[in-house]
């Protein structure tokens, strides 16, 4: 009846409001059961005492056309270390580009991948240690016409629309890029993902033009363009747009994660909606690595286990409009990640290099895809 039971786990499925012992039954692709003491009936058994079952978990802001891009990484490698089993990838590949990735990586490698298309017609294609090159920062490059073209021929794996908006990303370029793929997201009925490093334009500016739905990621962000201002405030356009409905992704990365700005945020009751590692080839080794050792620092912060799996499962599954990818109720794609707290000192850095101590962390145990039992864990210390 079974192709797979996992057994004797504490199952923690925010989505269907478990925590608690069971077995989790995978059938045809599906979860199949979820309770106390299924019958294997001849089924392959996985015992996972004293692991943490979730949903797979989501990582929604990742850089993974590897090979094809400069930033990319390679995402089986990440997903075995890290227990995920489906990638959002942030706009990596443009319309110039999109295709390439879809055929050389997506349709090749076992765990889900899901895009943002960047409005940026070659995608992210000048980043790394000594060259970085913004997107969006020649505007002859952002042409809505084909971004829209790209998104549409690919509508079962495209999930939004990316803007980088900055600096650094986008020049002089200002609101430009951001507006063109409001554009472009509302004629298709996406939303649409910005990013925002050093000003021009503001994170005011920027935040303020997002809809319900859309994604504001680097949301807890250090200085400048943090989410709090020089007296320790949240800024009053970070609490209109958390009113309103603009998803919070943090978006750890290279730049786009402080300590400070987060003990901030939690002080006023604020969290985030979405913890993402944004993992790419300058932050794989450090300080993002992956999105379990984004979530290990959530932890350390103060954040209860419960709370931090919802974040990686059910609520990124509801910005995708994908809820059936955050949950284990039955019927559901059969991904589920197993899950070790290890009670082991760690030192977790930020990206301005404070440093946060903390006894335990997460650590990946094996990973479900399709049902199946796809790979182990290979966490690194």
């Amino acid at each position: 009846m079974y192709d797979l039971i996992l057994k004797g786990g504490r199952v923690v499925d925010p989505a269907s409001g478990l925590d608690g012992m069971a077995d989790v039954a995978f059938a045809d692709g599906k979860v199949a059961a979820v309770g106390p003491d299924i019958d294997p009936a001849g089924a392959p058994v996985r015992d996972v005492t004293g692991r943490i079952v979730t949903p797979g978990l989501i990582d929604f802001h990742t850089h993974v056309y590897w090979g094809g891009t400069s930033l990319g990484v390679d995402a089986e490698r990440i997903a075995r270390r890290s227990g995920t089993t489906t990638f959002i990838d942030a706009g990596s590949a443009g319309a110039g580009n999109f295709p390439g990735f879809r055929a050389h990586v997506i349709e090749r490698v076992a765990p889900r991948i899901l895009a943002y298309v960047n409005i940026s017609f070659p995608g992210i294609y000048g980043f790394s240690k000594n060259v970085m090159v913004g997107e969006c920062g020649d505007m002859r490059l952002v042409h809505p016409h084909e971004c829209l073209a790209a998104a549409r021929d690919n509508r079962d794996i495209v999930v939004g629309i990316k803007a980088r908006i900055g600096a650094k990303a986008g020049g002089m370029s200002g609101m430009a890029p951001l507006h063109l793929a409001l554009e472009v997201a509302d004629k298709l009925d996406l939303p649409v993902m910005a990013h925002i490093d050093n000003a021009p334009p503001s994170q005011k500016e920027v935040i303020e033009v997002l809809r319900p739905g859309d994604v504001l990621t680097h949301c807890f962000r250090p200085w400048p363009n943090a989410p709090i201002d020089g007296k320790r405030n949240v800024r009053a356009e970070v609490l209109a747009a958390r009113e309103r409905g603009v998803i919070f992704d943090i978006g750890h990365g290279q730049g786009g994660f402080s300590f400070d700005s987060t003990r901030t945020m939690f002080d006023e009751g604020i969290y985030p909606d979405i913890i993402s590692s944004d993992v790419h080839i300058l932050c794989v080794d450090g300080p993002a690595h992956d999105v379990l050792a984004v979530m290990s620092k959530f932890m350390a912060l103060g954040m209860a286990l419960g709370d931090v799996v919802r974040c990686v499962t059910a609520n990124p599954a509801a910005a995708l409009r994908r809820p059936e990818l955050g949950s284990l109720a039955v019927g559901t794609p059969g991904d589920a990640t197993v899950l070790e707290l290890r009670d082991e000192p760690v030192e977790h850095v930020d990206v301005s290099g404070e440093r946060l101590r903390a006894d335990t962390r997460l650590a990946a145990s094996g990973i479900v895809i399709g049902g199946a039992w796809w790979a182990d864990g290979d966490a690194p210390a």
